[in-house]
């Protein structure tokens, strides 16, 4: 009797066996229904005629000069500023909160001796440029500075000294920036390494930017991961 009975049972589990891993198999189809899709990036390259983007001059007050120095190479799918128009952000009118950026960018190389390569990746930056956040780009090594609002009043800072280390290549090569913007606290990684971070950003919503400071260069690969 006590035999019949170790086989009947053991038939009852094989039984149940199938069963149980349908369950499995629906419940665990159920969780990855209902999970949060991971953010689409957005590719932030304008069209050619740079619908969507807005010339503002630097600093805010000057007026802007008459010279478009910004296109768009639809063949390379890069976002090219000639450096020769003024000093200005071309500013995304779209703002953003929380996002990861990535961008490749690289100057137009000049006579060996040039040195002062200067241009810039803006981040939440205000409607007219007031408050602004900077990813600086140049030989002299990727950092974060700008001018910040604190208590209601502007405080410009300057990251440069405390960079932790220059990971530029040399003009006519092609940098990587990883930019991350969450709450108060923004990231500048430059060619796979952190190099520079700041906290307390009054401003947690804004536009990108790119600046043009008298050097041609050139941003391809503009993508943009929101967080929020």
């Amino acid at each position: 009797m006590r035999s019949r009975a170790n086989v009947s049972g053991m038939t009852r589990t094989r039984t149940q066996i199938p069963a149980l891993a349908g369950l499995a198999v629906l419940l665990s189809a159920g969780v990855l229904a209902g999970a949060a899709a991971p953010a689409e990036s957005i590719d932030l390259l304008p069209d050619e005629a740079l619908h969507g983007w807005t010339r503002i001059p630097i600093p805010p007050v000057d007026g802007l000069k008459p010279k478009m120095q910004w296109r768009v190479d639809a063949a390379q799918r890069a976002l090219i500023c000639s450096g020769d128009g003024g000093h200005e952000w071309l500013r995304s009118d779209r703002e953003f909160g929380d996002f990861i950026f990535q961008v490749d960018w690289r100057f137009t190389p000049r006579q060996p001796e040039e040195k002062r390569y200067n241009s810039g990746i803006g981040i939440r930056l205000s409607k007219y440029g007031e408050i602004w956040y900077q990813a600086q780009t140049g030989l002299a090594g990727g950092f974060l500075f700008g001018n910040n609002i604190v208590d209601g009043v502007l405080k410009s800072f300057n990251l440069r000294n405390e960079m932790k280390e220059n990971r530029m290549k040399p003009a006519g090569e092609w940098n990587h920036y990883e930019i991350r913007a969450q709450g108060g606290k923004l990231t500048l990684s430059v060619n796979g390494a952190v190099v520079s971070e700041v906290s307390g950003c009054g401003l947690r919503r804004g536009s990108i930017a790119f600046e043009a400071e008298g050097y041609e260069i050139t941003f391809r690969n503009l993508k943009l991961t929101p967080l929020d």
